[in-house]
């Protein structure tokens, strides 16, 4: 058997050492702590935020002066800075202005206003330089610069240099606008002259297909060869045309000896192809002079025309004399524009326009009043339509009393050298015996007791059934 265990006697010695060692320890600290005046409670005791919020402001009161120096320093520098750059543009505009000024100076020549404008030019430059110094050295203050002005002073100059350059280029845009007018009415009279002797040289070289002959006439002198004159000079105008729409037919493949064989059939019977034109022109002929003896051709646009006199009908035709139709008074609205339109509907067909043209657009354009084509086919026909308007003008200017007609001779008729011109030259002269009319190329004219012949064609007369001719 174990004996049992005796506790272990505590050594009280050694545990109040420690005791007592702690305890000094703490009376050491404590006693420093008070030898220097501070303990925990008079540490916070101390520490006190101020109660007000003007103690708060106080506090930072420092700071809050610094940044607002530096705004304001900011914002003077802007100044300077907005200063400088009207200013440079204000010194601009006043150069662009002198320069105008200068080259406005050089034609015609002024010395005055040349020194005066290369003096204004080099004294800007001179303070665009300054600027330009000012601003590198950091120097340049708007208030109290001697070179520059407040901003909105240079604006208001730039402004005022603006204005001035322009006024001087409106007055030199003026002065060339009249240089190339008096240009342009030298060249229009230089026209002129030239168109003179134009058609002097082609009345010397066509006598009878010129209205020369008409520009010095006189109402008082009107008589049928005047007449006469205008209707050569019509007719040259219609063969013109027939040529333009025998050159369309072709280009458009039609059958030429076909369409002419449609409009007379005698040329076909006849096998006369190289007279196919001459079927073209009696059509265009039939069309253009239909209605000629009534003052307004028949047609409800130019009813006006029925209570014109012959001193009107003489005025229209010198005023038309030299003139194309969209260069009259009234434009497309004037008797010889709706002249024109009308008979344009009448005689080219639409299905021949459609061909030509591949569609209905020029048709369109004279039909709804929207001007006129300008096509060659349009113009050749106009300048026709404009020939026929000044033959019946001078037509219907002839006295009242004087008898006027126009006529056409029946198909089967003998030939009469009075009243009939062949447009075919016969072999002899005899061999018109047995010759009837086929058709009428161009109307006769009877003015007074004169009479024009009308161009006819010719043809076999056709022996009787008895055997005689």
């Amino acid at each position: 058997m174990e004996p049992p265990r005796v506790a272990p006697q505590t050594d009280f010695g050694s545990v109040a050492r420690r005791i007592t060692k702690i305890i000094r320890l703490r009376r050491s600290a404590a006693s420093s702590v008070a030898a220097n005046g501070y303990d925990d409670y008079d540490a916070t005791r101390k520490l006190k935020l101020p109660s007000e919020h003007g103690d708060f402001s106080a506090a930072f009161k420092p700071q809050d002066e610094e940044l607002r120096k530096k705004d304001a320093s900011r914002r003077d520098r802007e100044a300077a800075v907005e200063s400088l750059i009207a200013n440079l543009f204000a010194s601009v505009s006043a150069i662009k202005a002198a320069y105008a000024q200068l080259q406005v100076a050089q034609s015609p020549y002024d010395p005055d206003s040349i020194q005066a404008a290369d003096g204004a030019v080099v004294s800007e430059l001179r303070r665009v330089s300054e600027l330009k110094q000012a601003y590198f050295k950091n120097q340049f203050d708007a208030l109290t610069s001697s070179i520059s002005q407040p901003a909105l002073a240079a604006q208001l100059e730039e402004l005022r240099n603006l204005i001035k350059t322009y006024k001087i280029t409106t007055h030199k845009l003026e002065t060339e606008l009249e240089l190339k007018n008096s240009e342009i009415r030298a060249l229009q009279d230089e026209f002129l002259e030239s168109d003179k002797k134009t058609r002097a040289l082609e009345a010397k070289l066509h006598p009878r297909c010129s209205l020369v002959a008409l520009d010095a006439l006189h109402l008082s002198g009107l008589n049928p060869t005047h007449f006469l004159t205008a209707l050569r000079y019509a007719y040259k105008s219609i063969r013109s045309f027939v040529s333009l729409m025998a050159r369309e037919m072709e280009s458009a493949g039609w059958d030429i000896d076909a369409a002419a064989a449609a409009i007379q059939p005698d040329l076909l019977r006849l096998k006369k192809t190289d007279h196919r034109s001459l079927a073209f022109e009696s059509y265009v002929c039939l069309r253009v002079f239909s209605d000629f003896q009534h003052k307004s051709f028949g047609l409800p646009v130019l009813d006006g025309c029925s209570a014109w006199d012959r001193r009107k009908f003489f005025d229209e035709f010198t005023r038309l004399r030299s003139i194309p139709i969209n260069q009259s008074a009234d434009g497309e609205q004037s008797p010889v524009a709706q002249f024109c339109k009308a008979k344009y509907l009448s005689l080219v067909h639409p299905k021949m326009e459609s061909s030509f043209f591949g569609g209905l657009h020029q048709r369109a354009m004279v039909s709804t009043d929207r001007g006129f084509p300008e096509s060659e086919f349009f113009i050749g026909f106009a300048e026709m339509a404009r020939r026929v308007w000044l033959l019946h003008c001078l037509f219907f200017a002839f006295e009242p009393e004087i008898e006027r007609s126009i006529f056409q001779i029946r198909r089967g008729s003998r030939f009469s050298q009075v009243y009939m011109e062949t447009v075919t030259s016969a072999e002899a002269e005899g061999s018109r015996s047995g010759e009837v009319v086929g058709f009428t190329v161009v109307p006769g004219f009877r003015v007074g007791r004169s009479v024009i012949q009308c161009k006819v064609y010719l043809i076999p007369s056709e022996p009787k059934a008895d055997g005689r001719s």
